[in-house]
Parts: C-alpha cells; structure tokens; sequence
C-alpha cells in the first residue's frame, strides 16, 4: 500500500481512481462495509482504491479542545485498511486554511485535480467542506459534471452491543470507556487496541511477582475505563496472553492512570523503549484498593489466573 502524507505526495503520474473519505476511527465493521465497496468496486474499474482521511482529527481544528479519544492511530488504520485490499491512503494535514474549503474547492482539488477520481464511495450522511456544507447529492451533482460516479453505502450495522444501536464510532468509544471492551469488539469487528512505549514505571508488579510493561499510550487514546482486563500484549512480532490493568494504582494511593500488562508466565522479559501493543479481550473486575498488601497479591494472582483462562478460551490474534 502507498501512503500519503499530504497531496504533493501524491505521484504526478497517478490515473484514475476510486475513492472513499472519512475520518474511519477504528475501522469498524460499518466502515468495512465501504470500504470493501470501494475496493470491489476498484477491481471492476481496473483501478486503484484510495481512501483520504484527516490528521488532525477535524474536530480539533473546527472546535479545538474537542479532539475525541481516538480508537486507532493513522499507521494501525492503514495496516487494517491493507488488509481489506485499499491501495494507497492519502493522509491530509486538516488546517485552519484546509478547514475553509468549499465543497466545490474539495471536490475539485483533491477528487479532479489530484486523485483523478472515477468513482467516490460513501455513506448515506458523509459531509465535507466548509461548515460541512457538502452532501452526497451534491457529490453526485459534481460527479456529473467532473465524470465520476457516486455510490452510496448504508453502513449501519447493529448487533447487541450497545443495546442494539448502529454500530459508530462514538459508540465504540462510550463503550471502551465503560470498560465494555467486548461490546466494542463486536463493532470492531477485533479487540480494542492501545499502542505505545514501554516505560520505566515504579516497578512494584516486579516486586509483587507480576511485572508489567508500564505502557505509555499515544496522544487522545480511547483507554478502557479503570479495571483488570484479560487481553494480549504484542511485542517484538508475539503476541502474548496478558492481564492487563488500568487506572491510578489506589492500593498505593496512585494519582497517574497508568495501562500495565503483565505477560502471561513469561519470564526474564525485557520491553523498556520498545512500541508495543495491547488488546483487550475481557474486562475482570474493576479497580479496587485492598485491606492489605498480601490481600492485593492473592487477588493478582486470581486475576492472573482469570486471564489465562480467558485468553485461553479466546481464538489468538
């Protein structure tokens, strides 16, 4: 997959094009649904599929302060859109100047000028432009003019998660910070994932007998809600069973809301400044602070025991 960061990465040479635009957070099963279309819709064109997507998240800009917690970062959305069969992602800088744009200036500098499209794929309430003024009828109106086609996706799906509600982004997020990770899941279509480096933390799990890697997250990361998880700590290409806690550490009257994993029966294992991964699978219990010290390592070891036990029962990522 090509990627790129801005429309002068774009080649000179680059023909026509599908193409699909959104913010896609998480790339959920909806967004999979368009973005399959895209892509299918590509390889009946004999052409490529492209997907334009923003950085920062417009919100930002638009209301800055606003920045919602984000499901995935740029490069994971790549990674997931490659796997649905996307050719190139374009990345575009959203400014101030950017944000002014008018439907007309969009369509005709990004769509004509740039991708060349031949076909743009969306769903039923895409907005875009200044003020979020255009519509997917006046992208169909521009299609006729500028000889593209338009087609519409209906994204909506729904299942329990949530209690029935279309599957969103923004329903994943109130899920993630409700620590309902496995409802999350089944809009994602995967488990919840959370990236960072490992970093020095105060080093009591090692003291405890359950070390972890103190994880410090990216910028505007959808955290899950405090508590014990069973998930997945992947590291150097492995992916290994973890129990996964999150929250301010109250046992030790902590202030920091820390994402610590502790892999599984591994021994000797050193991540300190490595990026690394952690899925969640299940949440376990919530945060607690215990009587004593000795009544905090039975219940960590219990919790471990919990998360095996999950994880075991769970297909591996």
């Amino acid at each position: 997959m090509q990627r790129w960061r801005g429309m002068e990465d774009i080649p000179q040479d680059w023909g026509r094009s599908v193409v699909t635009i959104g913010s896609y957070d998480g790339v959920h099963r909806g967004h999979q649904l368009i973005i399959r279309h895209a892509v299918d819709r590509a390889r009946e064109l004999g052409v490529p599929a492209v997907v334009v997507t923003f950085d920062p998240h417009p919100s930002e800009v638009v209301r800055p302060g606003s920045h919602p917690p984000l499901l995935s970062p740029h490069h994971r959305r790549a990674e997931l859109m490659t796997e649905l069969g996307v050719d190139a992602v374009l990345i575009l800088p959203f400014t101030t100047e950017f944000s002014k744009l008018s439907p007309a200036e969009f369509v005709g500098k990004v769509l004509v000028d740039r991708l060349h499209a031949k076909a743009v794929v969306e769903g039923p309430n895409f907005r875009f432009g200044h003020r979020a003024a255009g519509t997917v009828d006046f992208l169909a109106e521009q299609g006729k003019v500028y000889d593209f086609e338009v087609e519409v996706v209906d994204l909506y799906v729904s299942g329990e998660a949530g209690g029935g509600e279309p599957f969103s982004s923004t329903l994943t997020r109130r899920l993630i910070a409700e620590g309902e990770v496995e409802g999350a899941a089944e809009i994602l279509g995967r488990p919840h994932r959370v990236e960072g480096v490992v970093v020095s933390g105060a080093r009591r799990g090692r003291e405890l007998g359950f070390p972890t890697a103190n994880v410090e997250t990216l910028p505007h990361t959808a955290v899950p809600a405090d508590g014990v998880y069973a998930g997945w700590l992947h590291a150097q290409g492995e992916a290994m069973p973890a129990a996964i806690s999150v929250g301010t550490n109250p046992q030790f009257d902590g202030t920091e809301r820390t994402v610590e994993a502790y892999a599984i029966d591994r021994v000797g294992l050193d991540l300190y400044g490595l990026h690394v991964a952690v899925d969640f699978l299940a949440f376990v219990r919530g945060q607690a602070k215990f009587d004593s010290l000795e009544a905090l390592m039975e219940q960590m070891a219990a919790d471990v025991r919990r998360c095996r036990e999950l994880v075991a029962a769970a297909e591996r990522p």
